[in-house]
């Protein structure tokens, strides 16, 4: 597998390239020698980041580590892809075993017994060729319907106790989260606002 190492901004030692090394072997294994992969070192902070990127024939795979050391990183990303690549190799065996068209078994059709016009049943009977079938009458019954009783809430957060106007009462209504508003004006005129399907506000004045 060929294997690109980039650092920024810190060095990348022998016994870390040994490790990148062994690792990538490992998921070369997995997803096949033809494989590539780049790891880039670089810190942030107190922070030793490894990412890594592994492109194979059918699959990308992009995995990140983070830890106070580089080889702490370095394993975790490695887990991290190598997790990946055993995903990507399970699902790919799966759809291969996969049949693509399931085969039923059919039973052989029966053949009725061929009986000549003016023949009876009873006749075909003695001969041994067909028994007399009984015919059998079927009722269903409809099920009973199902009453479904309304559930009713009691709410009193839709009667305004104060007279208001107009404005005042949409207002009220859209503080309220209410579409049904029951309001009196200054007069004392009773009014229900109802907001409707589109969204609009409708007022309806009860005499």
């Amino acid at each position: 597998m060929e294997v690109e190492l980039t650092a920024r901004q810190v060095k990348i030692p022998k016994a870390l390239r040994a490790q990148v090394e062994e690792g990538m072997n490992r998921i070369a294994r997995i997803l096949g020698r033809t494989t590539t992969a780049s790891i880039t070192f670089r810190t942030q902070r107190h922070l030793q980041i490894a990412e890594l990127t592994v492109k194979a024939r059918m699959q990308t795979i992009a995995a990140c580590g983070e830890a106070d050391t580089q080889e702490s990183a370095l394993r975790a990303a490695l887990a991290h892809a190598e997790h990946q690549a055993l995903r990507h190799r399970d699902r790919k065996i799966t759809r291969k075993r996969l049949p693509k068209e399931e085969k039923m078994l059919e039973a052989p059709p029966v053949s009725k017994p061929k009986v000549a016009r003016g023949t009876s049943t009873e006749a075909v009977a003695e001969n041994g060729r067909a028994k007399p079938r009984a015919e059998i009458a079927v009722h269903s019954f409809p099920a009973p319907a199902t009453v479904v009783e309304p559930h009713i809430v009691k709410s009193g957060d839709a009667l305004a106790l104060r007279p208001m106007t107009v404005e005042e009462a949409v207002k009220e209504a859209e503080f309220r989260d209410r579409d049904l508003f029951i309001f009196r004006n200054l007069s004392g005129d009773l009014f229900v606002l109802h907001r409707r399907r589109d969204g609009q506000m409708e007022l309806v004045e009860i005499p």
